[in-house]
């Protein structure tokens, strides 16, 4: 494991409870589609110096990676179906994580938003949340279980369900830019945005349902970078980059 990711002797995180929303796209590595298991692995060793820090996770990751309902590939299907091939998609990457974090000594368990008992558990608020509380990392697979929602809605919802101190987005940069910082060098960084300056400005975060949940429920979001080692442990104890979302100084 990249030495960088462990947690620093008397690293402390505010936060006792923490949903972690990935891209499917970050399950892919170098490739341009799959799962890579290199980076799953890398991925998994993070969660796990988290846990170490105490904290109870649970985890929503995208299915970009396999298939995505507004994609290319999905053009000329009926919305709705194409949106459910994207929910299978993050079942597939839920399975992948969840036996990554297995063969590292963590217990998990993936919840279905769709029935498929053969594989995974149905979601059940209560029986998740007790998951949580025996230190289990719980892994929400297929979305909302509804077509037109994207996983960051997902993510949003959970973690208010949950009761979550915090919604922790990773992405391919350090926080939250006004632009494309790699398409614009002049791209502004910012270290805190309040819920009402990301809609306003139409920064891409997350979605505009994703961003009124968690507005409407109090609930913090802290973009940092998924890419490099030791951005889970970084932003949970505020040593490493990030960009926090809330209406809080």
């Amino acid at each position: 494991m990249n030495q960088a990711s462990k947690p620093a002797a008397g690293a402390a995180t505010k936060y006792k409870r923490v949903l972690l929303k990935i891209s499917g796209e970050a399950l892919m590595g170098p490739g341009q589609y799959g799962i890579d298991n290199d980076t799953v692995t890398r991925i998994a060793n993070e969660v796990k110096d988290a846990k170490e820090l105490g904290v109870e996770l649970g985890l929503v990751i995208g299915g970009g990676n396999i298939f995505r309902g507004v994609s290319p590939a999905a053009k000329g299907m009926e919305r709705a179906s194409a949106d459910y091939m994207g929910m299978l998609a993050t079942v597939m990457n839920a399975l992948a994580m969840q036996s990554a974090l297995e063969q590292i000594g963590l217990y998990t368990r993936v919840v279905s938003a769709i029935e498929m008992t053969a594989i995974c558990e149905p979601y059940i608020r209560r029986r998740a949340l007790r998951h949580m509380e025996k230190g289990r990392v719980v892994i929400f697979a297929a979305g909302t279980g509804n077509p037109f929602f994207t996983t960051d809605t997902a993510a949003a919802l959970r973690s208010a369900e949950m009761g979550c101190d915090a919604l922790f987005k990773g992405t391919q940069v350090d926080g939250v830019y006004s632009a494309d910082p790699k398409l614009d060098p002049d791209a502004e960084r910012f270290e805190h945005l309040t819920y009402h300056e990301v809609l306003m400005r139409d920064l891409k975060v997350m979605d505009q349902a994703a961003i009124s949940l968690t507005r409407e429920s109090g609930i913090p979001i802290v973009v940092f970078p998924i890419g490099e080692g030791g951005g889970i442990v970084g932003a949970l104890t505020g040593t490493g980059a990030s960009t926090t979302i809330s209406d809080k100084a």
